[in-house]
């Protein structure tokens, strides 16, 4: 039987992996906001775990990891394809060499504590997300701010400690990773107001692909 896919929950799914891979681009450049030096990914990161709780709110948690497993399958062939666009050579007229290696060519450090945050910060996102949602309840908003305040410190720690200890004093980054990610939170918690909960079953997320 052939499920009725639904232009926003294709839209959700896609604005999500869509950030991801976006967050990972622009991630290179450090950025100062407040006082605080972060990278220009933060805030549109930050913004992908609210994001996960929407598909969350709509699949459940296993349709959120069918999610999180994609986006991380995309940023794995980002960055090896990336890997390989570096290497190929470059036209004798093209200048640009230098800078596009700089942008695009992250070192293998920062791109396994990346991809390594990323996945263990998501999937414990959905975990408290859903466990909130079915033992406790309540508001919404609260399941949000519940699951992101746990995931997005483990996000910060994680990435922070993997790519800089032994580099930088870790502890402050942390501190100002997770301040601004929080702010991000806070701001998109109406977003998960967008949707409604749904019965469907998580397999359901998959049946647009399949066809």
């Amino acid at each position: 039987m052939r499920t009725q896919v639904r232009f926003f929950d294709v839209l959700i799914i896609g604005v999500y992996v869509t950030c991801e891979i976006i967050a990972n681009i622009t991630a290179a450049k450090p950025v100062l906001v407040w006082g605080i030096v972060v990278p220009a990914a933060v805030f549109i990161y930050a913004l992908t775990f609210t994001l996960i709780d929407l598909v969350n709110e709509r699949f459940g948690k296993q349709g959120a990891r069918y999610v999180i497993y994609t986006a991380f399958a995309a940023n794995l062939l980002l960055a090896a394809y990336a890997q390989f666009a570096i290497w190929l050579p470059a036209a004798p007229f093209y200048k640009g060499q230098e800078a596009f290696a700089a942008v695009l060519g992250s070192t293998p450090r920062i791109v396994v504590a990346s991809l390594t945050a990323y996945l263990v910060s998501s999937l414990i996102d959905t975990e408290v997300f859903a466990w909130w949602r079915e033992r406790i309840g309540g508001y919404r908003w609260l399941r949000v701010l519940t699951s992101n305040t746990v995931s997005t410190f483990v996000d910060s720690a994680v990435f922070i400690t993997l790519a800089f200890w032994g580099v930088f004093p870790v502890w402050p980054l942390i501190k100002g990773q997770y301040l601004i990610k929080m702010a991000v939170t806070v701001v998109s918690i109406p977003l998960i107001y967008l949707v409604r909960s749904s019965q469907r079953s998580p397999s359901d997320v998959w049946s647009w692909v399949r066809g």
